[in-house]
């Protein structure tokens, strides 16, 4: 496993920023899981890779009710799932998700909801917000595959 990336991005058009970048480099098959606090930056981050994917704008609503919004992009369908409502595993295949993390590209809210359903290929970002300042996050980025290491190189 490669040393977690750690990024401290300054405002939230930093991390729409990277996001972008990031989706650029997203294939069938890859799965992100973004962990933290409510407000600290999943959604954001999740929407901006997803509106940067798109072949026309279009309005990228966070999943919190829905549980899971899918959208036909440049680089394939992409599933944006926010578990924190969700309270059992069934709940988790119900959703189609662990066919999602092989056919589609997956981005993850609230991940620790999907236990041992979790892929272990998976890149995990894990955000929290910065006490004195309300814009900056800081993220840490952490995985196994080797797969990562190429598509991460553009943002660090």
């Amino acid at each position: 496993m490669k040393a977690p990336l750690e990024l401290t991005l300054k405002s939230p058009e930093d991390t729409a920023d990277i996001a972008a970048r990031m989706g650029g480099a997203l294939q069938t098959g890859d799965t992100i899981l973004l962990e933290g606090v409510i407000g600290g930056g999943k959604t954001h981050f999740a929407r901006a890779l997803i509106q940067s994917v798109l072949a026309a704008p279009e309005d990228v609503p966070s999943p919190t009710f829905t549980l899971v919004q899918v959208y036909e992009t440049q680089i394939g369908e992409v599933w944006h799932s926010d578990l924190y409502r969700l309270t059992s595993m069934e709940e988790v295949e119900e959703l189609g998700l662990v066919e999602a993390f092989d056919t589609g590209i997956c981005l993850i809210e609230w991940p620790e909801k999907l236990g041992p359903l979790m892929p272990q290929s998976a890149l995990l970002i894990r955000f929290s917000a910065d006490p004195g300042d309300q814009d900056t996050r800081h993220l840490v980025l952490s995985w196994s595959d080797p797969k990562w290491n190429a598509k991460l190189e553009m943002i660090q």
